[in-house]
């Protein structure tokens, strides 16, 4: 395992992660409650919000009150129903506008997809805080438009991620409100995700749905694991479906219906069949198939050609925020995964007889 394992004695002492970095809460205000402002009653209901942060959510329109967006000095009245959007994304986190090169697949006054390169970091973070994708959106976009300030760019536009060493398709809101309207899809559960992933062993059916909750490891706090009782972590849901059997090892598709962190790779780990030389959940080492010397080193090949867990974003499709027609976006796998699955299928077609043994 690549990255050093931090154990703790209490699972309680750090919060749960997402891939989606808002959060929807949702108050009915009992009929004896008395005026407040909307902003001091919400502090007191969501653990860690401050004043700032809350204007700020208030002044982007995402706090609805009865459907309808408020300004901060409104006072709640009774049976008021409130529903909050919070950013998650943490307020201390400076990003300094860096030029790169950004693979930009589509672009106009509202969103913005890119195609993020494996090893690339989506944003600033402990032990990061440069070279990250925000950094290189930051630059891009306060050079499209200067008025875009340096206290809006640590949380502009980020509405999810995708981890470190996947790469694929990652949108970004350019306006208030193409930020609260994908916001709203990522929680409604109505983004349409595909991902290609290349796990190890034959995947026993053609398709299925994996149902477990994914939390932070008991023990290990940088992992995540499946708790298929829901005792631990939060609702996470995973569509699957075989594209290609090579015995050894399956091509398959996975659809996101939920967005944890490293879901698609807890849950496939969770089935019996961990990601590809994915060092977190046990995929950077033959899994399945004798080893013997030729073998081994076949997969020790495949494993310089694609050093991190073969997993791509390939489809992302959403409402637009402004024309309400919904867009679907594709990319074509990245070429370290396109590679290994070739070299997998020209390798079993030459063990045929071999394999069917196995």
């Amino acid at each position: 395992m690549s990255e050093e394992l931090e154990q703790v004695g209490d699972p309680a002492d750090q919060p749960e992660v997402s891939d989606e970095l808002f959060e929807r809460f949702n108050f009915r205000i009992d009929k004896g409650q008395d005026p407040l402002r909307i902003d001091k009653f919400l502090m007191s209901r969501i653990e860690g919000a401050t004043r700032n942060k809350l204007q700020r959510s208030i002044a982007n329109e995402m706090v609805l009150v009865n459907g309808k967006p408020v300004k901060s000095n409104y006072k709640i009245k009774p049976f008021d129903e409130i529903v909050i959007f919070s950013d998650m994304h943490p307020d201390e986190t400076d990003v300094v506008p860096e030029k790169m090169d950004l693979n930009i697949v589509y672009e106009d006054d509202q969103v913005m997809l890119i195609n993020k390169p494996a090893g690339m970091v989506v944003h600033p973070g402990s032990g990061n805080y440069s070279g990250t994708l925000l950094n290189g959106a930051a630059w891009y976009l306060q050079h499209q438009n200067p008025a875009i300030s340096e206290e809006l760019l640590p949380r502009f536009g980020l509405v999810h991620r995708i981890d470190k060493n996947t790469s694929g398709l990652l949108v970004m809101a350019k306006t208030d409100k193409a930020m609260r309207h994908l916001a709203k899809q990522f929680f409604d559960h109505t983004i349409e995700r595909k991902y290609i992933a290349l796990v190890w062993g034959d995947v026993e059916q053609d398709e299925g749905t994996i149902i477990a909750h994914v939390g932070r490891h008991q023990r290990f706090r940088k992992l995540f694991e499946a708790y298929p009782e829901g005792d631990h972590g939060k609702e996470a849901i995973t569509h699957y479906k075989v594209l290609e059997r090579f015995g050894y090892v399956t091509l398959v598709q996975c659809i996101l219906e939920t967005g944890r962190t490293h879901q698609i790779r807890v849950h496939m780990k969770y089935l019996g069949h961990p990601l590809f030389n994915d060092d977190f959940y046990g995929g950077d080492r033959i899994v399945k198939g004798t080893v013997y010397s030729k073998y081994k080193q076949f997969v020790e090949n495949c494993f310089a050609v694609c050093k991190r867990q073969a997993l791509h974003a390939k489809t992302l499709g959403f409402t637009h925020p402004e024309t309400g027609e919904f867009v679907h976006f594709e990319t074509e796998l990245a070429e370290d995964i396109t590679l290994v699955i070739e070299r997998w299928r020209k390798y079993v077609s030459t063990i045929g007889n071999q394999l069917k043994e196995d």
